[in-house]
């Protein structure tokens, strides 16, 4: 795991070479990468074999960094877990690339439903208001030609018109949330929870 002292250095991923994703961000001073490598050592059953990364790092000037190899992290990550801390998760959260790109994939996914819920809705109410007021249309003209002109005649179609109009509305209101279900973003793992629990380890 490498701390960014001086310089400036681009992380990109594809999430696994996925071609419908990127994900790019530039590392600073104070800075770092390598996160894998601490939830690996956080993790309650840490496993023999490290992990690997879905990230490719590239310096953009001369950089100097200090690294902290497994063992080191191992080590702090025993020191984490004496801590027991609620806000040092949320701060691992905060610092947390891993964490960030999957909150900003989660937040675009939302509204992108949002936005075709409303699209929907706009839809629907449109095309009821352009339904009644054809079929409100059709039916004075019948009535002209028929020579049906008196105002308790020509009040019924128009109320038995928007009656008939209302459960086309939700028919059509229930195919547009079929429809949002069946059209979802690719999601985006969500990192493991950091664990700093002291009762969970011997």
């Amino acid at each position: 795991m490498f701390f960014v002292i001086r310089g400036k250095l681009e992380s990109s991923t594809t999430n696994g070479g996925r071609a419908d994703f990127f994900n790019s961000i530039t590392l600073r001073p104070g800075d770092f990468f390598g996160e894998e490598l601490l939830s690996w050592a956080l993790h309650p059953k840490t496993a023999s074999n490290l992990p690997s990364s879905t990230r490719t790092v590239r310096a953009l000037v001369e950089v100097e960094a200090f690294a902290l190899a497994a063992e080191d992290l191992i080590f702090v990550a025993n020191q984490f877990r004496r801590l027991h801390s609620k806000k040092l998760q949320h701060t691992f959260r905060f610092y947390s690339q891993h964490w960030r790109t999957w909150a900003a994939c989660f937040i675009q996914a939302a509204w992108l439903r949002h936005k075709r819920r409303m699209m929907s809705k706009s839809f629907s109410f449109s095309y009821l208001s352009s339904s009644i007021a054809q079929s409100r249309l059709t039916k004075e003209s019948e009535e002209k030609e028929e020579g049906n002109s008196s105002p308790s005649s020509s009040l019924k179609p128009k109320q038995n018109a928007d009656a008939m109009m209302a459960p086309k509305l939700a028919v059509s209101g229930r195919k547009g949330t079929q429809r949002e279900k069946s059209i979802d973003m690719p999601k985006l793992q969500k990192p493991d929870e950091p664990d700093f629990s002291a009762d969970a380890y011997p």
